[in-house]
């Protein structure tokens, strides 16, 4: 699971998706990648079981579900906005 989680873009992508559901263009958008980049982090973050996906007309909406996971990131990411603010 660290393993997938050394890719600033995958944490990325996991913290947008611990905040609620989203599409491959929406995590695109939010994250400054393209959309194929942001297809393969999640088809590995898929395979890994850390995301979800169910279909919704032509779109596949992803997110993740397993609470440790959201609390993990969601910590991994206070923590390194706290320590950015107190270097400003």
């Amino acid at each position: 699971m660290f393993a997938m989680l050394a890719t600033p873009t995958r944490v990325r992508i996991l913290w947008l998706l611990a905040q609620g559901e989203r599409d491959v263009t929406s995590l695109a958008e939010a994250t400054g990648a393209t959309i194929p980049t942001v297809s393969q982090h999640l088809a590995k973050l898929r395979l890994a079981g850390l995301v979800l996906v169910r279909p919704e007309g032509r779109h596949q909406i992803y997110r993740v579900e397993d609470p440790h996971i959201i609390a993990l990131v969601t910590q991994a990411v206070e923590h390194h906005q706290d320590l950015r603010g107190r270097t400003a």
